[in-house]
Order: C-alpha cells, then sequence, then structure tokens
C-alpha cells in the first residue's frame, strides 16, 4: 500500500489543458503550448505581446530566443522538461514575470545570473538542473521570492546571502547532499514550508525554534538520532515526516503541537508509540510503519480523527481491539504482521475503504471482512505468511468493494459470488493453484484488469470476452490449451477471437445435432436418444423391430415343422 499521501507536492498553477489549438490572437493573455514536440518558442507566440502567462513544458526547445524580450507583459513563464543549455540576457528583460519555471533543463550555471536580473520574480523553480552551487547574486537581488524549488540537485549549502530572502515561505530542497542543516534558514521568518527529505543530515539546529510560523516540515529519509527540544516551539506546524531517520523517541515538548494532523515516523526504532502522540487528537494520518512495535498504547484510542493508519511491518501478534473504535478511519495498512484473527467488533469501522492485511498468519479467510460495508479495496496477498486455500462465498456481500488481491496463495478456485458484485474493477490471484475459472467471473461487468499468471489453468470460461471492460488479463506461466498458449501470447484480442469462433463452432454442432434428429425422427428411426442407446448396445434401430412386408403375389414360405 502507498505511503506516499503524506509528502506535498509543490504547488503550480492549474492549466486549462486544451485539446483544440489555442485561439492566437493580439488580444491573447494565456496560452499552452506544452507536450508539442517544440524544438523553438513559436515566432507566432513571441508576436503576442499582451500575453501574461506562458507554458512551453515538456516540449524539445534548446533555447530562449532574443525575441522573448517582446513579451513585456508577461507574469508566468513555464519552461520546464525542455533541452535549454544557456539562458539569454534578454530574459532578464521580463520586468513583470512572478513566475519561472526551468526545472529539468541541462542548464549550465554560467547562463543563470541573469534571472538575478527578473526583480519581481516570486516563484522560481529549477528541479534537477544539475546545481552544484546557487549564484550569490540571485541570492542577493531577489527579494521577493516566496517559493525557491531547488531539489533533486547536487548542493551540499546554501549562500549565506539566502538571508536576504525575508519573504520566503517555501523551500523545497529534497534530494540533495546536504550534511547539516542549512542555518541560514533559520532566520527566514515567514517560513511554512521546509523540505529536506533525502538528504544526509545527522542533526537540526535548536534554532529551528525561531520558525514559528512553520506548518510543513520534511525531513524523510535522513540520519536523524534526535530532534531538538525547540523544534516543539512551531507550534503551528500540521504537517510532519520524520520516516526512516535513526530516532528511538520524541521531544516532550512536541506535546504541545497541538495542531498536528500528519505525522511520519516510519522505518524508526520506536518500538512503543511514543505517548505524547496520543494527544494529537487532531490528527488524520499517522505512519508507524516498519518501528518495531509489538502492541498500541490504550491512550491510542484518543486518536478518534485519524483517517489513514498505517502499522504494517511491525510485531503484532494480534489486531488491537481499540482500532475498531477509530470510527473515522478510511485506511489501515496492517500487512506484514503475525496477525491470525481479526475481532468481531471489525464492523465498526464503517468509512474503512481500503483495508491492508497482506503476509499475515491467517489459517482461513476472516470472515469478519465481510461486514465493512463501504470496503474498496482489499489486499489478502501472502507473500509471506500462511497461504490461504479458498475465498469464501461470502466475499460477495461487499458490494462496494473495486479490487482484491489475493495473490501467492493457494486457491484452487474462486467463488461463484464475485459474478454478483458490480464494482469489481480489479482481481490479482497470480501465483495461485487455480485449474478453472468460475463461469460466473463473466458476469462480473466491470471488470477491468484480471491477472492470473503463474496458475494450473488449462481453459478460459467460454464468455469471458463478454466483459467488455477488461483491459488487462496476464496467462503467463499457465499450461493453456484453449486458447492456446501461442494464442495468449498475442493478447486480448486474439484470445477474444478464439473464444468467438469457439463459440460459433458450438453453435454449428448443435444445429446440425438439431437437424440430425429432426430427419431421424421424420424418417421413422425413432427418437435420437434412442437411437444413440441401442447403437451403444449393438441393437439395431427401432425401425428394424416392425415386421417385413411381404411383396404381392408371393406365398409366404411356411416354417418347417
Amino acid at each position: 500500500m502507498s505511503k506516499d499521501l503524506l509528502k506535498l507536492q509543490e504547488h503550480s498553477p492549474k492549466v486549462l489543458l486544451r485539446n483544440d489549438p489555442p485561439q492566437v490572437t493580439n488580444r491573447t493573455f494565456f496560452i499552452d503550448a506544452s507536450n508539442q514536440s517544440l524544438t523553438a518558442i513559436p515566432l507566432e507566440i513571441l508576436a503576442l505581446k499582451e500575453l501574461e502567462e506562458v507554458h512551453l513544458e515538456n516540449n524539445q526547445i534548446e533555447a530562449i530566443p532574443e525575441d522573448i524580450q517582446q513579451l513585456k507583459n508577461v507574469r508566468i513563464l513555464y519552461l520546464n522538461k525542455n533541452k535549454l543549455h544557456d539562458l539569454c540576457l534578454e530574459l532578464g528583460t521580463l520586468s513583470n514575470l512572478e513566475g519561472l519555471d526551468l526545472s529539468y533543463n541541462p542548464l549550465l550555471s554560467s547562463s543563470l545570473p541573469v534571472i538575478s536580473s527578473l526583480r519581481s520574480l516570486r516563484e522560481l523553480r529549477l528541479y534537477q538542473t544539475d546545481l552544484r552551487e546557487i549564484p550569490i547574486l540571485i541570492c542577493k537581488s531577489l527579494r521577493h521570492l516566496e517559493l525557491l524549488g531547488l531539489a533533486g540537485n547536487h548542493l551540499e549549502s546554501l549562500p549565506k546571502e539566502i538571508v536576504n530572502q525575508t519573504k520566503l515561505r517555501e523551500i523545497y530542497l529534497r534530494k540533495n547532499q546536504f550534511k547539516e542543516f542549512p542555518q541560514e534558514l533559520c532566520v527566514l521568518y515567514d517560513l511554512e514550508i521546509i523540505d529536506l527529505d533525502e538528504n544526509k543530515l545527522n542533526a537540526i539546529p535548536e534554532e529551528i525554534g525561531n520558525l514559528t510560523r512553520l506548518q510543513k516540515f520534511y525531513v524523510a529519509y535522513n540520519n536523524l538520532t534526535f530532534l531538538p527540544e525547540s523544534l516543539g516551539q512551531c507550534r503551528k506546524i500540521s504537517v510532519l515526516d520524520l520516516s526512516h531517520n535513526l530516532l528511538h523517541s520524541l521531544p516532550r515538548t512536541f506535546s504541545e503541537l497541538l495542531e498536528m494532523t500528519e505525522m511520519g515516523l516510519s522505518g524508526n526504532r520506536l518500538e512503543k508509540v511514543p505517548r505524547l502522540i496520543c494527544k494529537w487528537t487532531s490528527l488524520h494520518l499517522l505512519y508507524l510503519r516498519d518501528t518495531g512495535l509489538c502492541a498500541l498504547r490504550r491512550s491510542f484510542k484518543r486518536l478518534d480523527n485519524l483517517r489513514f493508519l498505517d502499522l504494517s511491518q511491525n510485531h503484532l501478534d494480534h489486531f488491537p481491539k481499540l482500532i475498531c473504535g477509530l470510527k473515522n478511519l478510511e485506511i489501515l495498512a496492517m500487512d506484514d504482521n503475525q496477525i491470525g484473527k481479526l475481532p468481531s467488533e471489525l464492523g465498526l469501522l464503517s468509512k474503512l475503504k481500503i483495508l491492508g492485511l497482506s503476509g499475515n498468519e491467517f489459517s482461513s479467510f476472516p470472515e469478519e471482512i465481510f461486514s465493512l460495508v463501504s470496503l474498496e479495496k482489499l489486499y489478502m496477498g501472502q507473500d509471506q505468511g500462511s497461504k490461504l486455500t479458498q475465498v469464501p462465498e461470502h466475499i460477495g456481500k461487499l458490494q462496494s468493494l473495486k479490487e482484491l488481491y489475493v495473490e501467492n496463495n493457494h486457491l484452487e478456485f474462486l467463488p461463484i459470488s464475485l459474478g454478483t458484485m458490480p464494482n469489481l474493477e480489479v482481481l490479482d490471484c497470480r501465483h495461485n493453484l487455480l485449474k478453472q475459472l468460475p463461469n460466473a467471473i463473466c458476469q462480473a461487468q466491470g471488470l477491468k484488469e484480471l491477472l492470473l499468471e503463474d496458475n494450473l489453468l488449462t481453459h478460459l470460461p467460454e464468455n469471458l470476452d463478454r466483459l467488455v471492460n477488461l483491459k488487462v488479463l496476464t496467462l503467463m506461466d499457465n499450461p493453456m490449451e484453449d486458447p492456446p498458449e501461442e494464442v495468449c501470447a498475442q493478447g486480448n484480442e486474439a484470445i477474444w477471437n478464439h473464444l468467438k469462433e469457439n463459440r460459433r463452432k458450438k453453435i454449428m454442432v448443435i444445429k446440425i445435432q438439431a437437424w440430425w434428429r429432426g430427419t431421424m425422427v421424420r424418417k421413422g428411426f425413432g427418437k435420437y436418444e434412442e437411437l444413440i442407446k441401442a447403437r451403444k448396445k449393438g441393437k439395431t434401430s427401432p425401425k428394424d423391430k416392425k415386421g417385413k412386408k411381404v411383396e404381392k403375389g408371393k406365398p409366404v414360405k411356411e416354417k418347417k415343422k
């Protein structure tokens, strides 16, 4: 199950994607020419002097022409995902430019100083541009920046001149080479979002407490062994991702972070749920994956606003009943524990939509699941742990279910009731022992993906092609006979044609048999069934039992006495 719900995507203005070519007139204010395989900026665009927003991302543009200076009114310019190496000096004349995205371009660092001339710039994105340092001139000259995106580069530090960015609210520095937390950030008091995921940080300075407006703080995938007490002074923090560090505990001052809504602690060495977490009654998302937990605290039940809870890859040998009291829970991941049974109170989770129970120790399919009326996705694959041998017919009670994952088990057959589940879209039965599919599966008209590789199937239901929404069908590593393996290897269309041809032949055989039966009856050979029985016993047909007619004019021979 995904753990990325916590991750903030750097926001950018929503762009209206147009299917038709934009109407180019001298009164055009917005134009979207992204994804057009352009190798240069069209002259027609450069002639639109009233343009305010231009989208040219995801093309093959290699250079910005000097005529870019004609776009005096442009405020937003997106050139990310192109092939730019140099930035022309004329780019610096766009005095009204507020948003510039040059991400994912192989830019030469020597061409970057021209950006320092864009004094109105508020948002600058330079993701994955192979930066090793930020030009000092940019930090000195741009005094109105609110968002600075530098993720995916090779930065080890920030220039001290970054302190000039007193209006900076968001800075994205993940996937760089920072070994020390940039101390300069601690004097940028307007900062609301700091992203330093996937660096090499060993510590966070006490001065972080100065950032009292900080709301979202990402430091996952670093080498942090402790956190400063002063972080508790950042009372407005609502999102904190500390996943995959070396933490054993949290500072006691964290109990004051009462606005916390999303917390990531996965991959740390906690062994117990920190007591102070249970005071965060506003918490919506909590990640505790792979933290060495054996049980939950009784006070955990206070977190009744939780909507997402990840407790997978721990050492839980039972399903904590107190979870059943978290009635707002929508997503629950309990995969890869040692759970053997579920509590009867599970049905109290009336809002639960996604449940992960893969890799546990169930001896049979837990029927308590069938009381979860809102369930849409169920994960019961067993790549480790006990193997299930059957899925009960009661699975049909889950009428809201859209995706069912039962891969890596020992299933020999599937329940007929799958055909009564109108919302089922994905059925994953890979790596089982299935010998045949129920014909009822052809009634699951919502099915889009049917994953069947590595089973013991030799035949498919003759009407499987009537699943008109089925886009993905996998049959590799099955001893297929009908359709044969060479047909299956050609994909869905070949399989459907084979099934249709089989039906056509079958209908033809039935018609011939019906004609034959009628002919036999009309000619007095008796009913078709009687004829078949007689032939099996080696007897003559019913007609042969009648006496032979005597020809006229010939006496009947008497039998010798």
